[in-house]
């Protein structure tokens, strides 16, 4: 029997505080249906001004701390600020990483180091953490955002490295869910193609979306809404089937 949802309940973004981002989008769209919010991004302080935003928008309790998820240590203390503050955590979704346009042959070391580690392990930190809370109350949402990219080999701004990051995020999350599954805990991942966000190199011309959009089915890119709205779904309590998936929100694009 799975355990029902506390009448209070948190979900946990990472990287939503971008003003443009899909994460941010998605911190007000929970919170319209009554989620309580913790956001956790590099910039504190837009951390703490886009929670303080929700709380108003929406009544109700939000919090938002400052960390780079990269740092096992920041991601821990983050987590662990956020439910010091927050009613229980029920959800996690992992929105925080970086773009990476170099081509293959010229990816450093640095470079490769540097989309893994936010984009992988900052994913793996915040979620480990999440987790344990998820797994002792009996009942939990992970989500990963992972990219078209890694479906397709690339074909979008990022390259290489952000391909194989965003990979590890299915493997990553498809593992978890066989792990977590007993214990009441769901691990998903959304996989979106190109989203009207600023990741891809700056604000999209009309130009831009339309080139991109003519990869797909559906004459548009993608929403920042249209994210936010898989992801209520899938930390919902009427999602408590549906683990180790990954959902496609990318207009056609990618069809399996």
């Amino acid at each position: 029997m799975a355990t029902a949802f506390p009448t209070e309940r948190t979900v946990i973004l990472t990287g939503a505080a971008s003003p443009r981002g899909i994460g941010r989008a998605t911190a007000f769209y929970l919170a319209e249906r009554g989620w309580n919010v913790g956001i956790i991004d590099v910039d504190g302080d837009a951390a703490a001004r886009t929670a303080a935003e929700v709380a108003e928008a929406h009544g109700v309790r939000a919090a938002g701390v400052g960390a780079n998820v990269a740092d096992r240590e920041q991601a821990v203390a983050a987590v662990d600020a956020l439910e010091a503050e927050l009613p229980q955590t029920v959800a996690l979704v992992n929105f925080a990483g970086v773009s990476s346009p170099i081509p293959y042959l010229e990816v450093t070391p640095e470079e490769w180091h540097r989309v893994q580690s936010i984009n992988l392990e900052g994913v793996h930190w915040v979620t480990q953490r999440v987790a344990r809370t998820l797994a002792e109350n009996g009942v939990g949402r992970l989500v990963g955002i992972s990219s078209v990219s890694a479906q397709r080999g690339g074909g979008t701004f990022s390259k290489t490295p952000y391909s194989a990051s965003k990979a590890g995020v299915i493997g990553l999350m498809r593992s978890i869910a066989r792990e977590l599954g007993p214990l009441g805990v769901t691990a998903n991942v959304i996989s979106p193609g190109p989203i009207d966000t600023d990741i891809m190199g700056g604000t999209l011309t009309d130009e831009r979306k339309a080139a991109m959009a003519a990869d797909g089915v559906l004459p548009r890119i993608g929403t920042p809404t249209d994210i936010a709205a898989a992801v209520a779904y899938l930390i919902s309590e009427d999602a408590g089937f549906v683990t180790g998936q990954t959902l496609n929100v990318d207009g056609g694009l990618y069809m399996h």
